[in-house]
């Protein structure tokens, strides 16, 4: 997507998947592109209607937890863009895990039983689900890994005063709670998930996206406990399918490895499964819109006149 020059544009930053542009000093616009990235590299190929899914699931999700903390956004003049308040935003991401699975496991079967200064109980199964959710923050690169760090250093570097920190878990650990509830109304569990967040003066805010397909993991809970008895793969809605391919042609964003091709049959894999997770989350029919660039412009472009 070409970067658009709206009316009052102070900046522009292209993320890996979304569009930022800043409006006077206190608005964004977040256009989700149908970039998808895996291992912090931007894939060859967009996917048909990922931005879609992924805009329409975040203001979903933000509308449904809004009783529980404030938000960035004020509205969705266009189904892949958000218009919304701008922050600072905290240099960390919020890692909620409610079961042991992805990072989390490849730590622990490598023998660790702390991640990010947070104790693991021994004894534990892949995907199984911890006594409790835990917290295990990262730090959010502007370039390459995000890093893991505990509470102790983000408080010692500054990242976040402790009284911040304590505001960002308890509104982290509710904001998880709420999705798992929605996940299971729908047949699903939340199994881990990243908020951001950022400031408004002294408030804090809940920015970018909540509970979508790219911050989130989501299992099917029909034949959850029978699949972890028998030691199965759990059913999954997420976008590690597409990190398991990736992993399955040897790569993993290493230096020296090469993106394998993704082939049309491949894209429409990927699409599918976002409008899956799509209409299962949210509990409704996908209404695929095709919309050309520039009407999406045209569209925010309206609404920030009148407003």
């Amino acid at each position: 997507m070409m970067s658009h020059q709206f009316t009052n544009q102070t900046a522009f930053y292209k993320g890996k998947v979304r569009d930022v542009y800043y409006i006077g000093n206190d608005r964004l616009v977040m256009i989700a592109s149908n970039r998808i990235s895996a291992f912090d590299v931007i894939l060859p190929r967009p996917i048909p209607y990922k931005g879609q899914v992924l805009n329409q699931v975040a203001a979903y999700m933000l509308n449904a937890t809004k009783d529980i903390c404030p938000n960035w956004l004020i509205a969705t003049p266009a189904p892949t863009a958000a218009v919304g308040k701008r922050c600072e935003p905290f240099k960390i991401e919020m890692v909620v895990r409610g079961n042991l699975t992805g990072h989390a496991w490849r730590t622990y079967s490598s023998g660790k039983r702390t991640l990010c200064g947070v104790p693991l109980p021994d004894g534990m199964k892949e995907n199984g689900f911890f006594p409790t959710p835990i917290i295990t923050p990262s730090t959010k690169a502007a370039e390459g890994h995000d890093e893991d760090i505990a509470k102790e250093e983000i408080i010692k570097t500054a990242l976040a005063t402790e009284e911040e920190w304590n505001t960002l878990q308890n509104y982290a650990l509710q904001l998880f709670e709420r999705g798992k509830q929605i996940a299971a109304q729908r047949g699903l569990i939340l199994v881990d998930t990243k908020y951001e967040f950022g400031k408004i003066g002294d408030e804090i805010y809940l920015m970018d996206e909540v509970h979508t397909p790219d911050s989130s993991r989501y299992f099917y809970a029909d034949g959850f406990e029978e699949r972890q008895a028998k030691g199965e793969r759990q059913k999954q809605l997420s976008k590690e399918f597409v990190r398991e391919w990736l992993i399955a042609n040897n790569f993993m964003g290493k230096e020296g490895q090469t993106v394998p091709p993704m082939s049309d049959e491949w894209v429409n894999t990927i699409s599918k499964r976002y409008i899956e997770l799509y209409e299962q989350v949210i509990g409704e029919p996908f209404t695929p819109v095709d919309m050309s660039d520039e009407e999406v412009y045209e569209r925010v472009e309206a609404y920030l006149k009148n407003r």
